[in-house]
């Protein structure tokens, strides 16, 4: 039984948009989308740099009027603070607009005919990244497999039959979803389709469309024959009486159509080797990464469809076997949408099938974040380099950010960016206000430094990303009379004061329509704490930013003291004008607990209790329809960080019921009126939550700061025994966990990999200082 087998009895059903539930490959750049039809297969092409109707525009320089909107707040005019940036830059005539990613277009395979289907099957084999859809007609047995090949760079498709002479289809490139009627069609989609060109010729297909800026994409598929016939017809390829069908696809954007397809069917002839030959070279590879980890509770129902898997889940009983694969199919999906020196994984992967993609940006408020929280204790951390090479590239621009919005040095990350480019395009003030993208985005840069010692990194790219961040901050707050730091404005992600919610005006779910302008955010002040402290604690072990330091130790202690409100919880905004709001899904002034480090369960009960009732107070019965997937693993993230695991799996229950498609990828919302979520008119495709599943378990097993490593702090019941690891923990150390709750024993194995090093290891309650040598293994035995 594989615990690394996603299984599903029928086809992908999402009505009006199979893709949803078809079943994803991907190489890191190349993604494909296997719905799984019998009569007709449909396979979704997607490029990570392949993306549409981005404008860029010149940011004006609108920092003139924040004085005016810091003395609106100071007056508590904060409704009309909300908007005084952010329409100066409308009434400077500031045009801009996100790029989306666009779908590449779709491979149809049609069958000549079909006698009926038994014994079907889909599944996904995350061990090696190959796709398998499969059923019987009379006497024959069909099989299509696919994989996107991480180290040829192609897509690998072939068809099989147990009998021979039996394969027979005519093979089809076109946009994605072509064939709609015209009026449920996008503009985009029928501009794109007045530049389309595909025709087949000898035993290779061509595709190619036109993108708004000029250049064309499109693919080239070579097919090759185990007998039979094939020859073109009508801008297909058709093929005739074979017993076996191999096909090479190779992608292509940016380019002009002819070289781009001359260019690729020169490759695509190179390529000498058979499917078993590629499968092979690529799952090498594939799976140096996905089994850098394993983990394993010892389910005894691993052979069920995932179907069935769902059912369970929505009588209340979750299977051991799905919380392995979910675990499973949130580490492959981030393995297989992104790679280095390629483009950080968005909320759609590489999966996209929309032509408006909702949200389909770097969103670094916390989706981004959730996203990769799994690549480092998960021992991946060579995924982050894709994040730092987006931000790093993107300084110029959030350098311009903060001069022409806030007259400020340093750098200012929006909170959504693509990859034309970093400057501020959404103009809604939540965005404009929201200070604190920067300094979460250096919490990765810190902790890749501290979880593999890589000091040229620490030199040349975390110690300068950090510098900036606080030139940020050091001309961008002021100074109370109090003597204390004044932030101002500030955001707490996507939430509104209850003060100010029937102000506000909301209107259904749209955060540009809430009143979220205010002063003193929590979260702003952790980050920024955390920002200095992080430069005070690494600079000094580079010989850096000498004559910087006494300046950052004032700022520091210049940072006020979290409050706390009236039920013992910490405050959200530290101002007295604004009062808390738990009816809502992001828990941003938890930050100094998760994902911040700053408290824990060490820390004084005065320190430690306001964050636990803070959580407490967003994951309760009256917020539960504020909820969506990601925040469910925000809650379920923050109980593993508290040794909570019963809490964190009643997380686990609610995305199951509530989020979850049959090929397992998560959906923002509950979309069937079920009340375990906030209700929308539609249900947003993200992939975030899927993540955020793996970084929950992985904190459940172990938590490091430097110097400490707790592990088995947070086991539910139900998970009796299992194995997990290596996990990777700061200090470049590796720990392999075993447990028996029944024996009530286990074993740890801890392993240096770079240098000696004094730890304390905690083991539920037991507390034990180890000294580690670099590349010695030491094993552990307790008693639970």
């Amino acid at each position: 039984m594989n615990r690394n087998l996603s299984k599903n009895m029928y086809p992908s059903s999402y009505w009006g948009a199979k893709w949803r539930e078809a079943i994803p490959v991907g190489n890191g750049v190349l993604g494909a989308s296997v719905y799984g039809g019998v009569y007709k297969e449909t396979i979704l092409l997607n490029h990570a740099d392949l993306w549409t109707q981005g404008i860029t525009a010149d940011l004006p320089d609108v920092s003139g009027k924040l004085p005016h909107a810091r003395e609106l707040l100071i007056q508590g005019k904060a409704e009309v603070a909300d908007h005084v940036l952010s329409n100066a830059l409308t009434e400077a005539g500031y045009n801009a607009e996100h790029a989306l990613p666009l779908p590449l277009g779709d491979l149809h395979i049609i069958m000549h005919e079909s006698k009926g289907f038994q014994d079907y099957s889909r599944a996904l084999n995350m061990d090696t990244g190959e796709v398998t859809v499969s059923w019987l007609e009379g006497t024959a047995r069909y099989e299509r497999v696919l994989f996107a090949s991480r180290t040829d760079d192609i897509l690998v498709y072939e068809l099989r039959c147990s009998e021979p002479g039996h394969i027979s289809y005519i093979m089809k490139f076109d946009l994605h979803g072509n064939g709609e009627p015209e009026p449920f069609r996008t503009a985009l989609e029928l501009s794109l389709a007045e530049n389309k060109h595909t025709y087949g010729e000898e035993n290779n297909l061509y595709y190619a469309v036109k993108n708004d800026s000029g250049m064309d994409f499109g693919a080239v598929a070579r097919v090759e024959l185990d007998g039979g016939s094939i020859s073109d017809k009508h801008g297909s390829l058709q093929i005739k009486d074979a017993n076996r069908v191999l096909i090479f696809i190779r992608l292509f954007v940016n380019g002009e159509r002819n070289q781009q397809w001359k260019r690729l069917k020169r490759e695509l002839s190179g390529i000498d080797s058979d499917y078993s030959t590629l499968l092979e070279r690529h799952a090498c590879e594939h799976s140096r990464l996905f089994h850098a980890m394993k983990f394993d509770l010892g389910a005894q129902d691993r052979d069920k469809y995932n179907e069935e898997y769902l059912m369970e889940a929505y009588k209340g009983k979750q299977s051991l076997a799905l919380m392995e694969k979910m675990w499973s199919f949130g580490r492959y999906l981030l393995i297989s949408s992104t790679r280095e020196g390629g483009q950080p994984c968005h909320l759609y992967g590489l999966w996209c099938g929309e032509y408006n993609a909702l949200w389909a940006f770097h969103m670094v408020n916390l989706n981004l974040q959730m996203i990769y929280w799994q690549a480092l204790s998960g021992n991946m951390p060579e995924l982050l380099h894709p994040v730092f090479d987006y931000m790093d590239g993107k300084l110029e621009d959030f350098r311009t950010n903060a001069k022409q919005l806030f007259g400020c040095r340093g750098v200012f990350v929006p909170a959504p960016t693509t990859p034309e480019s970093g400057l501020m395009k959404i103009v809604y003030p939540h965005i404009i206000h929201w200070i604190s993208g920067a300094g979460w985005i250096a919490q990765f840069y810190v902790k890749y430094y501290q979880y593999t010692l890589d000091e040229e990194f620490l030199r040349g790219r975390a110690l300068p990303f950090l510098y900036e961040t606080a030139l940020f901050y050091e001309d961008y707050f002021t100074i109370g009379e109090d003597g204390f730091i004044v932030i101002s404005p500030s955001i707490s992600p996507e939430n509104t004061p209850s003060n100010y919610v029937k102000a506000s005006n909301l209107d259904g779910y749209e955060s540009g329509g809430v009143m979220e302008t205010t002063m003193n955010a929590t979260m702003d002040y952790a980050v920024a704490k955390e920002v200095l402290t992080s430069l005070l604690t690494l600079a000094p072990l580079v010989d850096m930013y000498e004559d910087e330091i006494a300046k950052w130790r004032d700022m520091l202690v210049r940072i006020p003291a979290y409050q706390t409100n009236e039920d013992g919880a910490i405050r959200e905004w530290m101002h007295p004008d604004y009062d808390d709001n738990d009816q809502h899904r992001h828990l941003a002034h938890i930050y100094p607990l998760f994902p911040g480090s700053e408290i824990d369960m060490d820390s004084s009960p005065d320190q430690y209790n306001p964050f636990v009732k803070a959580v407490e107070n967003r994951s309760n019965d009256v917020t539960l329809r504020e909820q969506c997937a990601w925040s469910f693993m925000y809650i379920a993230n923050a109980y593993a960080r508290m040794g909570k695991g019963e809490e964190a799996i009643k997380c686990f229950d609610k995305l199951s019921r509530a989020n979850l498609l049959s090929n397992l990828f998560t959906l923002c919302n509950d979309w069937r009126d079920m009340g375990l979520t906030f209700e929308l008119p539609m249900a947003p495709f993200q992939i975030d939550a899927n993540m955020g599943w793996c970084a929950v378990v992985q904190e459940m097993l172990m938590l490091s700061t430097p110097g400490k490593i707790r592990v088995l702090h947070s086991l539910p019941q139900s998970w009796e025994q299992g194995k997990a690891g290596p996990i990777l923990a700061h200090g470049s150390i590796e720990v392999t966990l075993e447990w028996d709750l029944n024996l009530k024993e286990a074993q740890v194995n801890l392993c240096a990999t770079k240098v000696d090093q004094m730890i304390e290891l905690i083991v539920v309650e037991q507390r034990t200082q180890i000294e580690l040598k670099a590349k010695s293994p030491v094993q552990l035995k307790f008693i639970l």
